[in-house]
């Protein structure tokens, strides 16, 4: 693991905490959707903060 300080570990806590909220909304926009195509838009914009949290938590490792 890097060495972080402790500033730099609240504000990746922060990211982490916002991209994981933005996951949630968006998959729960998605189920809730009718229109396939924005119901596909939508879903991808998950994976998008999917991807954000996987890279974030790589700078924890």
């Amino acid at each position: 693991m890097p060495n972080l300080t402790s500033k730099e570990l609240m504000q990746l806590e922060d990211q982490l905490n916002g991209e994981a909220l933005l996951v949630t909304k968006f998959k729960n926009y998605a189920n809730q959707c009718t229109d396939p195509e924005l119901k596909s838009v939508l879903q991808q914009i998950a994976q998008k903060h999917q991807n954000h949290y996987a890279t974030l938590m790589r700078h924890l490792q």
